[in-house]
């Protein structure tokens, strides 16, 4: 049996449900095609380009994923699965993930007898689950979504190209949702914890104080370079949560010799204090001055004019 949803099925409080704006009926035409909705606009989900995408904005897609199987889980309805979970059935919407077909949603969770009754197959896995005493598979609708999940998504968008302290995390969240050790109560109070971390910098290891003393030089234009992956194709434009964090990256690489702190904030420095910022390879040449034997070429913290492209960050 599948759920239908109209307006009042889609409340602000699922902003991972793609809106409703209207709909209208055609009693001219074929009876099976009376209804029109309209629904709000967002672009195909395009998962190479996905892979392409810094990891920052990766992590969000799949923070918000795990928010919308929370809501299915727990929705008014009663636990929602979607039968069709492909990326197609996904759109992006102002850099944000959202469900857009639901015709293909249902609260019907599988009858039973006894624990046989409730195997959960995939095509590389299966999963034996239990037979509730109100003769329905325990939790067969929220796992279902999960692994899915876990399949489509989680492990192509979470791993590569992580901060490295988060590993670590990131790997337990794939092996606990890859066996379904965790619900989604325990996945969402996961990713909740790499986002703390992550906002707030406390993953950053101790580094030595690479900007304790610079001496800034004339500006070179042209001196851009290319770094992957970036917001800008046009140069290195990384999501930094501090001047120290920039420092230590253009330290760790090779081409770097300066760069820029802008204003502009990525989704995570909305909630908190110390907001992450992008920095951009730049041509203000600066140097370190920690030992008059190591004055490695650093990175300038002023406005410059380098050539580094700057994207609407959502």
């Amino acid at each position: 049996r599948s759920a239908g949803f109209g307006q009042r099925h889609r409340p602000n409080q699922a902003p991972t449900l793609a809106q409703l704006h209207g709909q209208c009926y055609d009693n001219s035409g074929d009876a099976e095609l009376r209804v029109t909705a309209m629904l709000e606009l967002g672009s195909p989900l395009e998962m190479i380009q996905l892979l392409q995408t810094p990891w920052e904005e990766r992590f969000k897609i799949c923070l918000s994923l795990v928010k919308l199987l929370f809501y299915l889980a727990h929705s008014p309805l009663g636990s929602i699965v979607l039968l069709d979970f492909q990326p197609r059935q996904f759109v992006m919407v102002d850099g944000n993930l959202k469900v857009t077909d639901m015709d293909d949603a249902s609260t019907e969770e599988l009858s039973c007898k006894e624990d046989n009754d409730c195997t959960l197959d995939f095509p590389t896995k299966s999963f034996p689950l239990k037979c509730s005493v109100v003769g329905k598979c325990e939790g067969i609708n929220e796992k279902k979504n999960l692994f899915n999940a876990y399949r489509y998504f989680f492990t192509y968008l979470l791993p590569h190209s992580a901060p490295q302290a988060l590993r670590p995390l990131l790997s337990d969240i794939l092996n606990a949702t890859g066996d379904l050790r965790y619900g989604i109560n325990e996945t969402l109070r996961a990713f909740e914890k790499v986002l703390h971390l992550y906002k707030s910098g406390l993953y950053l290891q101790k580094r030595p104080l690479l900007l304790k003393a610079l001496v800034p030089s004339k500006t070179v234009e042209g001196e851009d370079y290319k770094c992957w992956p970036s917001y800008s194709h046009l140069g290195c434009l990384l999501s930094i949560h501090s001047p120290e964090e920039a420092a230590a990256i253009c330290n760790s690489q090779l081409h770097c010799q300066s760069f820029i702190i802008t204003q502009h904030r990525t989704w995570t420095g909305e909630f908190v204090h110390c907001d992450r910022v992008l920095a951009c390879g730049a041509a203000a040449f600066l140097y370190s001055a920690l030992s008059p034997q190591a004055r490695i070429k650093m990175p300038s913290l002023f406005s410059s004019s380098g050539g580094c492209g700057h994207p609407e960050i959502p």
